[in-house]
């Protein structure tokens, strides 16, 4: 809820704006039925043994009634009808967002990550990475969302609201954030036995430290410079690694995986399970059932010595 509350970018301030002003008019109506309640069991008649059961007030009494439900009737109609109108002139800012020099983000969510690419009008200069959105302070993102499987749902509380991702359909969703930082993202619609661990984060970076880490996304996996790193890469063309993965330099070219081109520059691994850590990677390598149960990367059972060489090689990749 704090999250919600504490919005750093302008359409994520749009919605709690929104929330503030409902939340004004239902504690307003809370209060008034309150006080109207404690009036009402403090003026009515006390009973005694000769009222008569069901007995209807006084004409006089019930049109003092009529006009208080009345009341009461046109005062709901007019705040309902202020919070429509509020809610459809914050819909209109959502939409207004400008979007001259939009980065333009593709995101596809599988069961249970989300793949990220960044387009370009020079295809060469497109790149993807994983469970991470990476954007400049202060300019428009324009993200298209799909998925390959389920529907999940984008959701970064302060950037922006919920949007869903339906199989077979692409939505958009503009989003800019005006302080750098790190912002975490759920996925937001159950999809799964491992639904409350797919997350994302939104990394909010200065626009010339967003540059530098996107032409170094855009290079090539490095080459191995020490004989455990060159072991590992040995193992990962050779083994199952690269039927899912994808590694550019590299004959690895599978994307039904996150790509691990530059695995080693995420702070997370496993959709925000796991820390990026080289003990973390080891672990999720080896078992990755054990961290998240029904994920379709299937366990390693590798010696020690060709752990430590693979893990060494996907350290180096950043």
């Amino acid at each position: 809820m704090n999250a919600v509350l504490d919005p750093a970018g302008p359409q994520a301030a749009h919605i709690a704006e929104l929330w503030w002003v409902t939340l004004a008019v239902c504690a307003l109506v809370f209060v008034a039925v309150l006080a109207v309640l404690a009036w009402g069991l403090w003026r009515a008649p006390r009973g005694d043994p000769q009222m008569v059961p069901g007995a209807r007030p006084a004409p006089g009494a019930e049109k003092h009634l009529i006009r208080w439900v009345t009341a009461a009737t046109v005062i709901s109609t007019i705040l309902l009808s202020g919070l429509l109108v509020a809610s459809v002139a914050t819909d209109r800012e959502l939409a207004q967002l400008p979007l001259t020099d939009a980065l333009n983000v593709r995101v596809r969510a599988h069961q249970w990550w989300w793949e990220v690419t960044y387009d370009d009008p020079q295809p060469e200069r497109m790149f993807a990475t994983a469970n991470e959105l990476r954007i400049p302070v202060g300019r428009p993102v324009l993200v298209t969302l799909d998925s390959g499987d389920v529907i999940h749902s984008f959701w970064v509380p302060r950037l922006h609201g919920k949007k869903d991702l339906i199989p077979g359909r692409t939505a958009t969703i503009q989003l800019r954030a005006d302080k750098a930082g790190e912002y975490h993202g759920p996925c937001a619609e159950y999809c799964g036995l491992q639904h409350a661990f797919m997350a994302f984060e939104v990394i909010a970076l200065p626009p010339e430290q967003f540059e530098t880490w996107a032409e170094a996304q855009r290079k090539p996996a490095a080459d191995p410079e020490d004989a455990a790193a060159r072991r590992g890469r040995e193992l990962f063309l050779s083994g199952s690694c690269m039927l899912c993965h994808a590694i550019h330099g590299t004959t690895a070219n599978a994307r039904t995986a996150p790509d691990l081109t530059h695995i080693a520059s995420r702070t997370r691994l496993g959709a925000g399970r796991l820390a990026n850590t080289p003990q973390d990677l080891a672990a999720w390598i080896a078992d990755p059932q054990k961290f998240k149960p029904g994920v379709n990367m299937p366990a390693h059972l590798l010696p020690d010595d060709d752990l430590k060489a693979l893990v060494a090689y996907l350290g180096m990749l950043k």
